[in-house]
């Protein structure tokens, strides 16, 4: 069995947004060499996510609208923010986003369903952050 590892790095100009990670983790795939297996994608930082989903954006709004809702961002809001920070809204919705995904490769290609892009969550942006690509197969 062979691994492989890959660092992504991200430095969002907004607090919050959603960038489509598929293709740099399908360039990793292939300098990887490995044909069947598993890929492992992780957000490294608390504030941030990966997940699966559709590339569209009235969907990444409602992603947006919808987090808000459960997770507003104010500095008076969070037990967590009495620490001198703002992000208590960001640690709750990676929590709801996810830290990471598994996608199963087959004949050295990820192997989605319809429609299934990765994407990074920013949730605390303006500030450089780290994705850990672990490949593993044969």
């Amino acid at each position: 069995m062979k691994s492989f590892t890959q660092q992504l790095w991200f430095n969002a100009r907004n607090r919050q947004e959603f960038i489509n990670i598929t293709g740099q983790v399908e360039e990793a795939l292939a300098k990887s060499g490995i044909k069947e297996g598993l890929c492992l994608v992780n957000a490294m930082h608390i504030t941030a996510s990966v997940f699966i989903n559709d590339d569209e954006d009235g969907l990444h709004r409602d992603f947006t609208q919808w987090l808000e809702k459960l997770a507003p961002y104010g500095k008076e809001k969070y037990q967590h923010n009495l620490s001198g920070e703002d992000n208590g809204d960001s640690h709750l919705k990676r929590t709801v986003m996810g830290r990471e995904v598994v996608v199963a490769v087959t004949n050295g290609k990820l192997d989605f369903g319809p429609w299934e892009q990765i994407f990074y969550g920013e949730f605390d942006g303006k500030r450089r952050k780290r994705v850990l690509i672990k490949i593993i197969g044969e």
